[in-house]
Formats: structure tokens, C-alpha cells, sequence
């Protein structure tokens, strides 16, 4: 029957980026916290794949779902943890699935804090487990107190009562996290980088490289969110890992073709996919947010993923000064820079291909 379930997912799942992104209403009312999740089918794929359920039906496998959400998701109300139920099941569209759960609330807190730590327990690629982020939206008796407020599992969410309005200070610098975790956590993204990396020798090179990819994610990224440019992640998702294995032999077959021109066509080109693949998800999970707040989130978090870039680009650029410089002569120096590309280009590129087998499965 999991063969069953899984044949029927297949188009949904099967090109999926381990982050699986969706939104929260949360509405204070008097004796009751109403929460209304907006989940991603690939999530309930993945936690029924994984996990011993026992659903034999897609209706099953949904219920179910709805359970693990409500085991892997606390609220905690000036200090103590609430209990709830799952109420609601609807279809929003044929991505996403929308659960009602209540809690009963014995008197307005003056603190809530939620967490969560959905899919983790399950691994995309070695060393990268899944991962559910919300964008949340709070309510109080249908006042909206906060909105585009971020929730993840390394990033617990709490307001309380002195807190209300649209912070967008606050909202700003968690995107901004958000998208340095983003890429800290994104080995297929770092991957890439590292790969072009690896053939730069000069400041100047890194500079022209990382220039070019940034310009090229930016454009995509920028174009996903005026609803411009949109492309299957069934596309996307394979081309990022190709990506990977594509600059990685290429750095091992052909060192001289790694730099000059061919190098910057290949980082835009290739960084036009990257940058569709930093929206995708994002953009379901801001549905129903202001104009203003998509904005703010996405400079944020644009902001983020080249910090969390330059997080990795400099000290491997730096590394590999360091060790040619160590050389006296430039004969060896030049030897110890094509040896160290291609063993490096080696690892990434296996790396690369165990990405590119998940994004094709």
C-alpha cells in the first residue's frame, strides 16, 4: 500500500527541495487558540514515507499526517504547554492541505511561544534532514497583531502582549537568518559555490564569479516574486544538483575551461536556476501576505543567502591562497592549484551526483 501511496505523490515529490515551506494562522479568541496550518502535500509524502504509519488511502495518510503535525508542535502559553486536537481537514488547491486545530485556553496569555520540529527525524541527502518552516500570521479576535513572523525548527517563535503591530524589525532580521541558515544548511547550494571557487586563483576571479551568480539568482528571484518567471520545480531541482556535478568535472576534465568567460557564463546561466530554487517555496509560504511585508522578507532574506555565501566563499578562497602561497616558485604553485581543484572538484562532484539521484527518484 506504501508503493500505492507513494505511485500517487510521485508528481508532487518527486523533484522536492528538502525545505518544505508553509503558513500558519494563529487567532486568540476567548477559551480557545485556533490555529490554522497550511501544509504542503509533499510534507505528508515524506512523514508517511518514512515514518511506520499505517494509512492505506491518500484520506488516511492525510489523517494521519494530521496527528504527526499535532505531536511535532507545541504552544507553550506563559510557561505551560497546551493540548490540542485536530478539528479540520480540507484540500487548498491540489499542493497544499489546511488543518484546524484547537487548543483550549483558559485565559489570554500574556506570552506565546511556538515550536516545532516537523520532518527533521527524516533525511533528504546524507547530512541533510527535512525541514518544515511557516510563515505565521497571529490574531487576537480577529485583530491582526503580527504578521510574516517566522517559525523554524532551530527558530522558536514567541510575542507577547507588549508586542503588537507589524514588526518589521524584528521580521527583517529573521528572514535575514532565515536565509543564512538557508544556505549554511543548503549543501546543494553550497556545493556549487564551492565548485567555482575552487578554480578562482586571484581576488579578482572571485569577485567576477560570485558576482555573476548573485546577479543571476537575484534576477530569478526577483522575477518569481512579481509573478513574472515560473518554473516546475520537476526542471529546477535536478538542474541545481546538475549544476553541481556539471562545474565540478568540468574543473577535473577541463581545468583551463574553469576560468575566463566560459567560467562566468557558466556561473549566470547556472545561477538563474539557483536563484528560482531560493523563491520557490518561499513564495508559497508568503501567500496572503502584504506587499510590503514580501518585500521587506525577500531583501531579507536575499541578504541572508549572500551572507551565508560569503560565509563559505571567503575562508575556502583564503584556504587555498594560503596553501599556494606556501610554494616558493610559480611552476609548483600552479601544480599545487590544478591538484588541489581537481581533488577537491573529485568529492564534489560524488556529492553532487547523490543530489542529483535524489532530485531525479
Amino acid at each position: 500500500m506504501k508503493l500505492f501511496l507513494f505511485i500517487l505523490f510521485l508528481p508532487v515529490i518527486t523533484f522536492a527541495h528538502p525545505i518544505s515551506q508553509g503558513a500558519l494562522d494563529v487567532e486568540l479568541s476567548p477559551g480557545k487558540l485556533h490555529i490554522r496550518a497550511r501544509v504542503p502535500v509533499e510534507e505528508i509524502f515524506i512523514a508517511n514515507a518514512f515514518a511506520a504509519g499505517n494509512a492505506t488511502s491518500l484520506a488516511d495518510a492525510r489523517k494521519e499526517h494530521g496527528h504527526y503535525f499535532l505531536q511535532h508542535f507545541r504552544i507553550i502559553a506563559d510557561g505551560r504547554e497546551l493540548a490540542g486536537a485536530v478539528t479540520g481537514l480540507t484540500e487548498a488547491g491540489s499542493n497544499h492541505i489546511v488543518y484546524e486545530l484547537d487548543y483550549p485556553l483558559p485565559a489570554m496569555p500574556g506570552q506565546l511561544s511556538l515550536r516545532q520540529n516537523l520532518l527533521n527525524e527524516f533525511l533528504y541527502a546524507p547530512g541533510n534532514p527535512w525541514e518544515a518552516t511557516f510563515a505565521v500570521r497571529i490574531l487576537k479576535q480577529g485583530q491582526l497583531l503580527h504578521e510574516g513572523l517566522l517559525l523554524t525548527s532551530k527558530q522558536a517563535l514567541t510575542v507577547d502582549d507588549t508586542t503588537t503591530g507589524h514588526d518589521r524589525r524584528r521580521m527583517f532580521g529573521e528572514y535575514l537568518r532565515h536565509g543564512v541558515t538557508h544556505i549554511l544548511t543548503g549543501y546543494d547550494h553550497l556545493l556549487f559555490i564551492s565548485a567555482l571557487v575552487l578554480a578562482t586563483v586571484t581576488l579578482w576571479d572571485l569577485i567576477k564569479v560570485v558576482t555573476v551568480f548573485t546577479l543571476a539568482h537575484t534576477i530569478t528571484l526577483t522575477l518569481s516574486v512579481l509573478g513574472i518567471i515560473h518554473l516546475s520545480s520537476a526542471v529546477v531541482e535536478p538542474m541545481i544538483a546538475g549544476s553541481i556535478v556539471f562545474v565540478a568535472i568540468t574543473n577535473i576534465i577541463w581545468p583551463q575551461r574553469s576560468r575566463g568567460w566560459i567560467r562566468l557564463a557558466t556561473a549566470f546561466f547556472f545561477g538563474l536556476f539557483h536563484g528560482l530554487g531560493f523563491a520557490g517555496g518561499l513564495l508559497d509560504a508568503m501567500e496572503g501576505m502584504g506587499s510590503i511585508f514580501i518585500g521587506v522578507a525577500i531583501i531579507a532574506f536575499s541578504i541572508g543567502v549572500e551572507l551565508g555565501h560569503q560565509i563559505v566563499v571567503l575562508p575556502v578562497f583564503a584556504g587555498l591562497k594560503l596553501a599556494r602561497s606556501l610554494r616558493t616558485d610559480e611552476a609548483s604553485r600552479n601544480q599545487l592549484s590544478l591538484s588541489m581543484m581537481r581533488i577537491g572538484s573529485l568529492l564534489i562532484s560524488v556529492a553532487g551526483t547523490v543530489y542529483l539521484v535524489a532530485a531525479l527518484k
